[in-house]
């Protein structure tokens, strides 16, 4: 597989789902960063214009994922950065919940990594 030049932001606020995400997307050729909240993710997005795609944890403490898809949405430098949403929500309609808040696709936990990568292919 060819490896992008865009990179891939996770955000979590668990940093074993950062590690384990990381390692498995490196293990493919995939560039990744990460951060351990939202408002952290933002600032990696404004400071790397090279970022292709955002993993997003929808359930977070912080601000959790709807919260921060809202957030990117009014920001110019946001707006139009993909979002796929990583969750371990997977009840029925979670989904499009995911989706109509702006998600450009959904994997629940614990990761299909063959699904996510094609997610990502399309997008990076």
């Amino acid at each position: 597989m060819e490896a992008s030049q865009k990179k891939i932001l996770i955000i979590d606020d668990d940093s074993r789902n950062i590690f384990a995400l990381k390692a498995v997307l490196t293990a493919k050729k995939f560039t990744c960063l990460a951060a351990n909240g939202a408002h952290e993710g933002f600032e990696i997005i404004k400071k790397n214009d090279d970022v292709g795609v955002v993993l997003l944890d929808m359930m977070m403490p912080d601000l959790d994922g709807y919260q921060a898809m809202a957030k990117m949405k009014e920001d110019e430098q946001l707006k139009d950065v993909p979002v796929i949403a990583v969750t371990a929500q997977a009840m029925l309609g979670d989904k499009e919940r995911c989706l109509e808040a702006g998600a450009v696709g959904y994997v629940s936990k614990p990761v299909n990594v063959e699904e996510l990568v094609k997610l990502l292919n399309n997008y990076l």
